[in-house]
């Protein structure tokens, strides 16, 4: 079991707590919970490998993947409570998800000898699509379409990795610096409410 194994497995379930916390607060049954935090676990992934030609997706060769999301589901329901205070902003799961996938990413890009904009773009894509998958089907306008800083997380953690890789710098602590940094990044936005400029007037 390689670390870059254990990262997509934790960025799975982090995504799954997710997007499930988001449909319990829609009052969705339990199908469709778990519809939810599907989509939302490999939604990004599978984009990024249908696009780059990986053929079949790795959770239709690897079954654990659809087991971990199940469980992750059930340990949601079963402690929505303690989940609730972090439901308004999904921040925490989303930061973790956010930073782990956005790691794979970009490893996935450097590791097919992909432009590092496109290893960008692709750790971007992983990182965020399933966050939109999942507030597309829950009725919401994507938090990537908003003024909350989110992909540009994903884009400032994967140009440091990038960068700490061609430096040839250990591999855990690039794996835990650019985590750090995403998650950082996101939290902070949220905590002190920074946002993107937008282009529309207020009038």
């Amino acid at each position: 079991m390689t670390v870059f194994y254990i990262l997509d497995i934790m960025g799975t379930v982090a995504f799954a707590i997710s997007g499930a916390s988001v449909a319990m607060n829609k009052k969705m049954d339990p199908f469709g919970v778990f519809i939810i935090a599907f989509v939302t676990a490999v939604g990004g992934g599978t984009l990024r490998d249908t696009l780059i030609g990986r053929q079949p997706v790795i959770w239709m060769t690897d079954i654990s993947y659809i087991f971990l999301i199940g469980l992750s589901v059930i340990v949601a329901i079963l402690f929505r409570q303690r989940l609730k205070r972090f439901n308004k902003s999904l921040f925490l799961f989303d930061s973790i998800g956010l930073g782990i996938f956005t790691i794979t990413g970009t490893e996935i890009g450097i590791n097919a000898n992909f432009h590092p904009i496109i290893s960008i773009a692709l750790a971007t894509m992983t990182a965020s699509f399933g966050g939109v998958i999942r507030d597309i089907l829950c009725n919401e306008i994507p938090v990537l379409f908003r003024k909350e800083i989110y992909a540009t997380a994903c884009i400032f953690g994967s140009i440091a990795f990038i960068i700490l890789h061609h430096l040839n710098i250990d591999k855990t602590i690039v794996y835990i610096s650019t985590t750090f940094i995403v998650i950082a990044i996101r939290l902070v936005a949220v905590k002190y409410k920074l946002t993107l400029p937008t282009i529309y007037s207020d009038n």
